[in-house]
């Protein structure tokens, strides 16, 4: 049996962010230790057989630095009490980089905490208001500091590209930013226009432009390169050994048990997740009635889905050793992608397709049709 990993969605935010359609909550302290206990309780009765070995652990949001040092280390220490995590687990925690001291970190990590991701998002202040972002770039940078100084030794960085009106070298000047406090890892998500989002309504597809967007995500991972960060995934950059360990089970289709309003989990080959609604979490006798079924995981059009947002690309021997009997499933798909390497969009080797930079940004017209 494999390790697994394990996410804990904590749906607390000081204020909601204008382009954000995550699960989250405001205003909402009175919940927050007894959703520290249902949290808690959830572990304890998870499907995921007690004893079990885990190597990652992703604490994310809304902003689970909310809760305060004392309730995560809680959650941790009765995440540890249930499972093996392994001594070298990665495990991170998502924040906004205002509202942390030095103490605070501090107890995070005596905790156990060892990674912990920022949302920057960018470092121009005019993007930050239009965003909703309450931070500064100076306030990033302390933060980050304070973080290091508080013996976190793997930082990581949200960025976003492609906002509107948002030029290349506005983003150049954030990732110059990110690069100048030497973090090991950045996340460079391109804007998505999510429906009921103050975002989406002031603004709609035609107000962004698509060759904008392109040049500003060509020349961010470019520029990343240059400063060391290799890409690894779509949308993912880090130095050598700091790719993200828990987003890389999502991709490599590994399992992982999710907890909390929103969370989505992998077992047992089947996919379920927790309805949106933290008031049935809290007063449920066994929250592990709530998931709603997904079907199975895991499949032949998922693995290929997921191999191709990652650098390394689609290995036809490791595909074809998860499933022996579609080797003409797989010389159909390597007969669909040879003729896209004359556009610059793949590389194609009898062995392994891999998306270029350029196919990236085009990876879901392109594995659409490598699938169908």
């Amino acid at each position: 049996m494999g390790s697994y990993g394990i996410y804990i969605h904590i749906p607390f935010c000081p204020s909601r962010c204008d382009y954000c359609d995550f699960y989250t909550l405001t205003g909402c302290g009175q919940l927050f230790e007894p959703y520290t206990q249902a949290v808690i309780a959830s572990l304890q009765t998870a499907p995921l057989p007690g004893g079990s070995r885990v190597d990652s652990i992703y604490f994310g949001g809304g902003t689970p630095t909310m809760l305060g040092a004392g309730r995560l280390t809680a959650l941790l220490q009765a995440l540890r009490q249930q499972y093996q995590v392994a001594p070298d687990a990665e495990i991170t925690l998502e924040a906004n980089p205002v509202a942390l001291t030095l103490p605070m970190l501090q107890q995070l990590r005596a905790g156990g905490f060892n990674r912990i991701s920022f949302g920057l998002q960018s470092s121009s202040a005019g993007q930050l208001q239009e965003l909703g972002r309450t931070h500064t770039a100076d306030g990033a940078a302390q933060a980050v500091a304070l973080a290091r100084q508080a013996g976190f030794l793997n930082i990581s960085l949200d960025i976003m590209l492609g906002l509107p009106r948002q030029s290349v070298q506005e983003v150049l000047d954030t990732v110059e930013f990110c690069a100048r406090q030497q973090v090991q890892h950045l996340s460079a998500y391109m804007l998505k226009l999510e429906e009921n989002t103050p975002f989406a309504a002031r603004y709609t597809e035609t107000d962004i432009d698509e060759e904008v967007q392109r040049e500003i995500y060509l020349a961010a991972a470019r520029r990343l390169e240059e400063l060391g960060y290799a890409q690894y995934e779509i949308s993912n950059f880090a130095q050598p050994g700091y790719a993200s360990r828990h987003n890389l089970k999502y991709w490599n289709c590994q399992e992982y048990l999710g907890i909390g309003p929103a969370a989505s989990s992998f077992l047992e080959g089947r996919r379920f997740t927790f309805p949106r609604d933290i008031e049935a979490f809290l007063s449920a006798a066994n929250p592990w009635q709530l998931p709603v079924e997904e079907g199975p995981g895991g499949d032949w059009e998922e693995r290929v889905m997921m191999s191709l947002r990652l650098t390394q690309g689609l290995c036809r021997t490791d595909l074809l050793a998860l499933f022996p009997g579609k080797a003409g499933e797989a010389d159909a798909l390597w007969g669909r992608a040879a003729p896209l390497m004359s556009a610059g969009l793949l590389t194609c080797t009898p062995e392994r397709i891999v998306l270029t930079r350029e196919g990236f940004l085009l990876s879901n017209s392109i594995i659409a049709h490598l699938l169908w």
